[in-house]
């Protein structure tokens, strides 16, 4: 290895910020993991603290990672991600002037969607950006911004995403990624896949949005300033990266059309490779991290987050027993496929795609007094398996069905939720040896921008090596048949009491939140 070989890769997610130093052969030589919580200060609410979270846990984990074997001169570029789409406004000196507002479990501009779709058309917003306008998008967020804090919006000289604040306090340029500006709709053409004027009046103007770049292209490089506060080098190049599913599908060799990655995150997200766009309202087309390639992408609402709700449900607060996630799995393999009759609707915070509802609601429908804990706990698991199947089948429908899944994140070490996952859909899927997630990916964004990695078509074999095939059992087929098709029915029959509960949770005073910092 030489001096300034290493690549180094930081991902910034919703519950925890991870970093890996690599080799240009895809060796990862160290490797460093700090938590985080999200504020849910209000319903529908969901933020970061930009200075705190994105920036604070990039310089811990560089401090960490270079405090060993490896020091500052070792490291050749930088690469970054960061949960997306986000948005934080900042001043004309690039400070924060707000809690960034996270993606699409953040649910706070519904009444400016509703605004956007009356003044600007849905039909021609989904033809100009590939995109419906949903809570994954920011262009809503921002119009909240500018109803409900004008001040604020106001003192706005840029809106910036999570991953690109970083590059900006690393670099001092302000810059985004063709994939994250995907999202921002109405405000992306992706046509041209540049900034669109349409429809800018009614949100913000375009000088305040910053400039598109490639994922793979240095922004700049490491300023002094940088420097002293993360310990890396003064010059180093810094990658423009993406948001962190995108970087995690790279990561595991997502490169062709039909490829799919299946991100088993704290939501369950899906970035589909196409060869064009497939424009459909149920699901999002956007730029991918590569160059001239088109990301069909969607995802649930929730997916770990079910699962950490529910463990610490059942933990409780100084119970006797100590629950944890394996205990919890092998409860939940002692029950049979479809739970004895008990089906889960996931949408514990709205729900993403296909269905497009902030206002969903998580429901359990079935339960008798023989139903166990572990019962509770495999319909969660299957209902992320059905909603799975929900939106596999819209992109079969849409003439986009993937050839090949790739599965990755932290849910893939639960093996027996990936073979549920396989059993409900009836497709195989693949798991690298390598699960280490967007962080890797950056770092081979990174690589790739100095060209000291393999082409994305040679990754096979260095950085991407396949460990395991999970193949559907079709023993269990027939019932999931069945109770998937209850799933689909349930939601339809429910859907306006589920609204109605949802206005009420809107007036709930004291909803719960796990930090006391406001988003």
């Amino acid at each position: 290895m030489t001096s300034g070989s290493l690549l180094l890769g930081i991902d910034i997610g919703t519950a925890s910020a991870k970093g890996v130093l690599c080799t240009p052969e895809g060796e990862v030589v160290a490797s460093a993991t700090v938590a985080h919580e999200t504020s849910f200060p209000r319903p529908g609410w969901a933020g970061h603290d930009a200075d705190a979270i994105w920036w604070g846990e990039f310089v811990q984990l560089c401090r960490i990672l270079l405090s060993g074997r490896y020091g500052p001169d070792d490291v050749g570029a930088v690469g970054v991600s960061a949960i997306g789409p986000c948005m934080v406004p900042v001043d004309a000196s690039g400070r924060p002037l707000r809690p960034g507002v996270l993606y699409g479990i953040d649910r706070r501009a519904t009444a400016e969607i509703d605004l956007l779709h009356e003044r600007c058309d849905a039909d021609a917003i989904l033809a100009v950006g590939g995109a419906p306008l949903t809570t994954q998008a920011v262009g809503p967020k921002i119009r909240w911004l500018r109803e409900h804090e004008p001040e604020r919006y106001a003192r706005t000289a840029m809106i910036q995403s999570s991953h690109g604040y970083v590059v900006f306090r690393l670099t001092g340029e302000h810059a985004v990624d063709r994939h994250t500006a995907s999202y921002y709709t109405p405000l992306f053409d992706l046509a041209s896949m540049t900034w669109a004027d349409r429809f800018a009046d009614e949100v913000i103007g375009l000088d305040r949005l910053p400039p598109i770049v490639e994922s793979t292209d240095i922004v700049g490089a490491v300023t002094s300033t940088a420097s002293a506060a993360t310990g890396l080098r003064a010059g180093t190049p810094v990658v423009m990266g993406t948001m962190d599913a995108v970087a995690e599908a790279l990561s595991v060799g997502v490169t062709n059309p039909g490829d799919m990655l299946v991100m088993y995150g704290s939501t369950l997200f899906l970035v589909n490779l196409a060869d064009a766009p497939h424009i459909d309202a149920r699901i999002w087309n956007t730029a991918y991290c590569l160059p001239g390639r088109i990301a069909i992408t969607g995802g649930l609402a929730t997916s770990g987050l079910l699962t950490s709700w529910f463990r610490d449900l059942v933990r409780g607060d100084g119970g006797r027993e100590s629950v944890d996630y394996a205990t919890l799995g092998e409860r939940a393999r002692s029950v049979p496929a479809g739970c004895e009759g008990l089906v889960c609707l996931p949408y514990f915070a709205g729900e993403r795609n296909p269905l497009h509802d902030p206002d969903a609601r998580g429901v359990f429908a079935g339960l008798t007094l023989g139903h166990t804990q572990g019962h509770l706990y495999r319909a969660l698991l299957e209902s992320v398996g059905y909603g799975f199947r929900h939106n596999l089948e819209v992109h079969a429908e849409i003439g986009a069905m993937p050839r090949r899944l790739l599965a990755a994140g932290g849910g893939v070490q639960n093996l027996s939720w990936v073979q549920m996952l396989s059993d409900i859909t009836g497709m195989p899927q693949a798991i690298p040896e390598r699960t280490i997630g967007a962080s890797y990916g950056d770092a081979y964004l990174a690589g790739l921008a100095i060209g000291t990695v393999p082409e994305p078509g040679a990754m096979e074999g260095t950085w991407v090596r396949l460990a395991r095939m999970v193949e559907p059992d079709p023993r269990d087929r027939a019932v999931y048949d069945e109770t998937y098709a209850i799933y689909r029915s349930l939601y339809t029959h429910v859907r306006d009491d589920l609204h109605g509960l949802a206005r009420i949770t809107r007036n709930t005073v004291g909803y719960p939140t796990r930090v006391d910092r406001p988003a």
